[in-house]
């Protein structure tokens, strides 16, 4: 280990039973045991550079040495992506960096095969982060993996293609605070739906737009807010999911069940457009994916889709 790792303390242990994925077995280790810990694998391995960086000045060398953990590792290409490059990482807060850092982290080794349909799971920075597996692959937060099950000593390494950012805000709170969904927003509140975004969750929503909203004829919020309650619950509650749906979980064909009791169509061709069709056959384009929020994931869509 590199002589500035040496000295880093940071305890983990009465972290690590805490978090759990449902189904998850803790014992069940497919991979070859490996004598490197989480830390000296990442320090080994060039394209795991940047990473490095960031777990030197975030001060948790020692903590990926030790516990029991699954760490979702942005490779260098993936914090490129991101737009965060090694020569960055010296001018970020250390808070910053540790809380990026523990958000990639659980409390408990998870191997692909083990990760949900879809499900959230609680990491050591206390937020949830939205798993899947499907057809497309393993998925957090909309983010593929693209290595999986690299085996530590002290739990597994899956190498993912972007930077996890932790969110900051509920469904409710982006909604709000952005202008072309002030419409959508009325709906919310004339729907009684408001605490329902707020609270806690793993919603999928597929949000549509001011101009989407002008479209079906809502043009004002006085618009909303003159139509039955009935209706505007109707059309509120077909657009959200009961669980996380990112957009690399989204097969074509797939017919999904929303909180209004209908379901809604998947399209995903042509490539690589993605379509939601309504029963009223209209179609909607997602312009805007996986927005992640503490309680879900916000989907942009161009028209507003009638039960």
């Amino acid at each position: 280990m590199k002589p500035m790792l040496k000295n880093l303390t940071f305890i983990l242990t009465l972290l690590v039973s805490s978090v759990l994925f449902v189904g998850c077995d803790k014992d069940d280790d497919n991979n070859s045991p490996s004598t490197k810990s989480i830390t000296q694998i990442v320090i080994d391995n060039p394209d795991f550079s940047i990473l490095e960086a960031a777990v030197v000045r975030a001060g948790l060398g020692d903590a990926l040495a030790s516990g029991n953990l699954t760490v979702f590792a942005p490779d260098n290409a993936a914090f490129n992506a991101s737009g965060i490059t090694e020569s960055m990482i010296s001018a970020l807060p250390v808070s910053t960096l540790d809380s990026i850092l523990k958000y990639h982290v659980l409390g408990a080794p998870v191997t692909a095969a083990q990760v949900p349909a879809s499900d959230t799971v609680k990491t050591l920075l206390g937020l949830n982060i939205y798993a899947s597996s499907n057809a497309n692959g393993v998925f957090v937060n909309g983010i593929k993996v693209k290595t999986a099950d690299i085996a530590a000593s002290n739990g597994v390494i899956h190498t993912i293609s972007k930077v996890l950012m932790p969110p900051t805000s509920t469904i409710a709170g982006i909604a709000a605070s952005n202008p072309d969904f002030s419409l959508l927003v009325a709906a919310v509140v004339k729907a009684g739906l408001l605490d329902a975004i707020s609270s806690a969750g793993k919603y999928t929503v597929f949000a549509p737009t001011n101009a989407a909203f002008n479209a079906a004829g809502f043009n004002s919020v006085e618009d909303i807010n003159n139509a039955s309650t009935e209706l505007i619950t109707n059309v509120v509650k077909y657009h959200v999911l009961a669980t996380n749906v990112a957009a690399g979980d989204l097969i074509n064909g797939a017919t999904p069940s929303t909180l209004q009791g209908g379901t809604l169509t998947v399209g995903l061709a042509p490539a690589p457009n993605v379509k939601v069709t309504g029963s009223s056959a209209a179609v909607s384009n997602i312009t805007g994916a996986d927005i992640i929020a503490t309680n879900g994931i916000i989907h942009v869509i161009d028209k507003v889709l009638l039960p």
